[in-house]
């Protein structure tokens, strides 16, 4: 329980490091720390960076296969989940540079980064 509290306390903390200006679309986009990373990866695929669900998105990140080749992941992997969770992540910061977290819209809002 106390490492579930930890881990949450220093995401919150990363999460507050990144300006939400930061990651508007099309803006800037400052590095976005891995703790991020994972629980947005928690959240769209249970933690999983080679899921294969069936279901047309891939990886940890949730990541549709137009969406990966438009940011450039076809320099890593043909598919997300084909991909290393730091591979997924270089790939996933040029789609929030893109697209904003709105890439990532249910799980975004959960985690409070879409307001």
């Amino acid at each position: 329980m106390r490492y579930r509290i930890a881990v949450l306390l220093a995401s919150v903390a990363a999460l507050m490091a990144v300006p939400a200006r930061a990651v508007a679309a099309g803006g800037p986009v400052a590095a976005v720390p891995d703790a991020t990373w994972d629980r947005l990866a928690d959240c769209e695929a249970d933690g999983d960076w080679h899921t294969n669900t069936g279901n047309g998105y891939y990886g940890g990140l949730q990541i549709w296969p137009p969406t990966w080749r438009e940011a450039d992941g076809l320099r890593y992997a043909t598919r997300p989940d084909l991909a290393t969770r730091r591979q997924q992540i270089q790939v996933a910061q040029e789609i929030l540079r893109q697209q904003g977290w709105q890439a990532w819209a249910s799980c975004a809002r959960d985690l409070g980064l879409l307001h």
